[in-house]
């Protein structure tokens, strides 16, 4: 492995480190930022971290090279190897080793990959700590010494954790289950069998070329599969997961597909009277039928940026007992310690529903409806995106729009919204609206998409 001087300055994102394998990042790449990332944990005083990958192809590879980069420096390793990001986390919990890496590229295409690290207890890197990374990298001022690995198997810890958190009802769910072939599938069967359910598994092999469906379970196209085996089996509900297993859809048992805020309503109706605390986060791009009801309820719904680095840190720093965002990420605290696990966020939808009569569209019944777009991706270019989304809240002043600039530009109407902003995982715009009425939402649309497509030109 060699020190690579050239490193690709763009992989190094909002939220972590991720591009193309082996076009964007390959093993010297994942050496080079080995060797960075046990060089300014050991100056920070830290002596050992943990690494974990998940089931991509390329992810053995770059974890043994960013592994011999990492030892070079004089850290030692704690080596789980194969598991989901959620187990990487507890993990950290479980043996107070803070510092780590998780080698995953999440939900994004099959020939991307990626890290996700931590440098201490304040957790995954993220903005401006990601960018100071780089430049650390950059200076080739590295640590000498020799560490050694151990190799630790979380799994049993992990089931352990979910055995005793949840209390289900008399009510036996019949639920369908898609691991879409990512890294849950190495635990899934085995996790949700623990409990009082009745199981139908799909694309529960794992495969890190995931053959059966792209692996995002929170954009409906995706949930095909799903959707058809819930009718075909007369479930209760289907829960579908990414492929590191941090993120869970949802279908009910009509099929209808489930956004994640709306999973969040349910969750927030089911707990509000449980927690001394009633406030809850969600991020920009979630729908105001969330924000209504946390209100209607007796809370408070505090709006934040996307993004599972600045969520979840959120979430902890404020004390809240729930927040999430509409991509998928959700983050307990009332009875679990915080982090973001797909698998459990299905669970405690199943305890839910394990405890009443009702279906999950019953559950969500006298919510406000809004005519709400999908999120939607614009390919652009990772070197002009934050300057077009500049140039949206030009416009946005111009016109004396109402605005929020945490994330992007939310332009904020009496009777609808706008969210135009540049994405943290790749070189594109996202675009999202919402409004009472689907006139308003066309006129919406024609006014931002026109200005996306002036200003991405």
């Amino acid at each position: 492995m060699e020190y690579k001087k050239d490193i690709n300055k763009n992989i190094f994102r909002g939220y972590d480190i991720r591009g193309i394998y082996p076009k964007e990042i390959d093993e010297d790449t994942a050496y080079t930022i080995g060797l960075g990332f046990g060089s300014y944990i050991r100056e920070i005083g830290k002596t050992n971290c943990i690494i974990g990958h998940d089931n991509r192809l390329s992810s053995p590879n770059l974890c043994n090279a960013l592994k011999e980069g990492i030892l070079s420096t004089g850290i030692d390793i704690i080596d789980l190897g194969l598991c989901t990001t959620p187990m990487y986390y507890y993990a950290c919990i479980k043996l107070k080793v803070f510092s780590g890496v998780m080698v995953t590229a999440s939900h994004n295409p099959k020939d991307d990959n990626g890290f996700k690290f931590a440098f201490d207890e304040s957790g995954n890197c993220k903005g401006q700590e990601i960018q100071d990374f780089l430049s650390y990298i950059l200076k080739g001022e590295f640590q000498k010494g020799k560490g050694k690995v151990t190799t630790y198997s979380i799994k049993e810890d992990y089931l352990t954790l979910f055995r005793e958190n949840l209390q289900f009802g008399p009510r036996r769910i019949k639920v369908v289950l898609d691991a879409g072939n990512g890294t849950t599938s190495i635990i899934m069967n085995e996790l949700y069998h623990m409990f009082p359910i009745e199981i139908v598994s799909i694309n529960d092999t794992s495969d890190g070329t995931f053959p059966n469906h792209h692996p995002d379970p929170c954009v409906e196209a995706n949930l095909e599969q799903l959707k058809k085996k819930v009718l075909e089996v007369g479930a209760d509900i289907g829960l579908s997961f990414d492929g590191d297993g941090d993120r869970m859809g949802m279908v009910s048992n009509t099929a209808r597909f489930i956004p994640t805020d709306q999973y969040m309503i349910i969750v927030v109706r089911d707990i509000i009277n449980k927690v001394v605390k009633k406030e809850f986060l969600a991020d920009v791009k979630c729908s105001k039928s969330l924000s209504d009801e946390i209100e209607k309820l007796g809370g408070k719904c505090i709006t934040y940026r996307t993004g599972n680095s600045y969520t979840k840190s959120k979430v902890r720093e404020d004390d809240l007992p729930f927040g999430g965002e509409l991509s998928g990420h959700v983050y307990f605290r009332d009875r679990w310690l915080g982090f973001d696990s797909g698998l459990y966020a299905g669970l405690r939808m199943l305890e839910i529903l394990s405890n009443t009569e009702k279906s999950v569209d019953g559950l969500l019944e006298g919510i406000e409806t809004y005519y709400v777009t999908e999120e939607l991706k614009f390919a652009s270019n990772d070197d002009k995106k934050f300057g077009i989304i500049e140039k949206i809240k030009k416009y946005a002043k111009e016109m004396n729009y109402q605005y929020l600039d945490i994330d992007g530009v939310k332009v904020l109407f009496d009777d609808s919204w706008a969210l135009v902003r540049a994405s943290n995982t790749g070189p594109n715009i996202t675009a999202r609206f919402e409004a009472n009425t689907k006139e308003r939402l066309e006129e919406l649309q024609e006014e931002f998409l026109k200005l996306i497509k002036e200003y991405n030109q």
